[in-house]
């Protein structure tokens, strides 16, 4: 819960729903609080806020500065390196993401399904790629990016029928809102194995994106590269995206049965994917070392 009032007077929440209203205070516009701040945004009393406050000081999922302010604990993190779809996937992806990157020069992306929005496990940027709303960790709805494209596509029928009739955000004029071109465009996705995102969410990017899939076979992320859209060569972007895309599924044990697409480059060495410049070091957070085992 992340409301900046109160609840109703008379709502009934359980201890752990309380607890958890706390750690959802802290997001990315908000990521460091105040005991006042936590109470308001958790809809919790004062009282209540400071006895969570310090039970989750205590066990490391919070912390407090020297003026007094909360943060987001390294218990947290240590918990969250242990999510498969999170950090364990990230780390097998990097060489291929790198190769990718090495490749285009361009933003890079690693994102993961979450209900109705995709999530943002990993990104490169390159120093002069065109600019994105994107940070590890951002969310977005599914049919206003390549990666959520990919993803909506791959989900079963139900969930994408029930998406498609729902109301669609626009972020640009060219953002996809009506429910029948989406269920078009997601056919389209499934047919040719990869998404095309022009202009969706700001109108000098155009995302390139393809599915990953897991040992079984479902699609459990999807990667992407975004580019300026004036002079965008997908027919170019597209066989690069595949062969990162593929190379993450294998090394997760994916077992294809099917040839490689017509035209998609053998091997993942680093530049391999496209011809291109030499290689320079992406712009990203530097990571976090593992946890201790």
């Amino acid at each position: 819960m992340t409301a900046d009032a109160l609840p109703e007077p008379g709502a009934a929440r359980s201890a752990p729903d309380r607890l958890l209203a706390v750690l959802a205070a802290f997001d990315h516009g908000h990521p460091a609080l105040t005991l006042t701040d936590i109470s308001r945004r958790a809809g919790l009393t004062l009282t209540t806020a400071h006895r969570l406050v310090g039970a989750l000081t205590e066990w490391g999922a919070l912390e407090r500065d020297a003026d007094g302010i909360y943060h987001v604990g390294l218990r947290l993190w240590e918990v969250a390196a242990l999510a498969p779809r999170g950090l364990a996937l990230r780390q097998i992806a990097l060489p291929y993401l790198e190769d990718l990157y090495e490749a285009t020069h361009e933003n890079v992306q690693l994102a993961v399904r979450d209900g109705d929005e995709v999530v943002y496990i990993e990104w490169f940027s390159g120093r002069s790629a065109v600019g994105v709303h994107i940070r590890v960790g951002a969310r977005w709805p599914l049919h206003a990016t390549g990666v959520g494209l990919a993803l909506l596509a791959h989900g079963d029928p139900e969930s994408q029928e029930s998406y498609c009739r729902r109301e669609l955000a626009a972020f640009t004029p060219y953002t996809i809102t009506d429910g029948a071109r989406l269920r078009r465009v997601l056919a389209e996705v499934r047919r040719t194995g990869v998404a095309v995102s022009s202009r969706q969410v700001t109108e000098d990017a155009l995302s390139v994106a393809a599915p990953v899939r897991g040992p079984g076979g479902a699609v459990v992320a999807a990667v992407s590269v975004v580019v300026p859209q004036a002079g965008a060569q997908v027919p170019v972007l597209t066989p690069a995206v595949r062969v990162a895309a593929r190379g993450i599924s294998r090394a997760l044990g994916w077992q294809p049965d099917e040839p490689p697409p017509p035209g998609a480059p053998r091997g993942t060495g680093r530049g391999s994917l496209i011809p291109g410049r030499p290689a320079t070091p992406p712009t990203r957070p530097t990571p976090a070392p593992a946890p201790p085992s």
